[in-house]
């Protein structure tokens, strides 16, 4: 059974910078998915970043950067000038793809394993 934890949520300024973690337990196929999920209330899930296998360069979308380390089994998502519009609850979660590409475009309602999340709050 894989678990998964987030820790790192806070509330900060505008401008601001933040790190997120995500310690994955348990045993993890070969072709693992995992990504990063960000839920503002009332709306939507939307991914902000995305990792096929624990091998791999880091995840660079806008002012976000998703990271791995395959010895700690832990998803790192740096924030950076931080905006009220990233408020959300940011999760991450896991499954199997055959490829990057099915990972990448995986939908949210389609992976099986999810953290609790952490809440990450921007404002004044």
């Amino acid at each position: 059974q894989v678990r998964l934890a987030e820790s790192g949520g806070a509330s900060v300024q505008p401008g601001g910078s933040l790190t997120l973690s995500c310690v994955v337990s348990g045993s993890t196929p070969n072709n693992v998915c995992m990504a990063w999920f960000r839920q503002p209330t009332g709306r939507e899930r939307e991914r902000v970043s995305t990792f096929h296998t624990w091998y791999g360069s880091p995840y660079v979308k806008g002012r976000f950067t998703g990271t791995r380390d395959r010895t700690r089994k832990t998803l790192y998502l740096q924030m950076s000038d931080l905006q009220p519009e990233d408020t959300a609850m940011y999760y991450c979660a896991s499954d199997a793809t055959y490829s990057w590409e099915q990972c990448d475009r995986k939908p949210a309602r389609d992976f099986a394993h999810w953290g609790q999340g952490t809440q990450v709050t921007v404002s004044t």
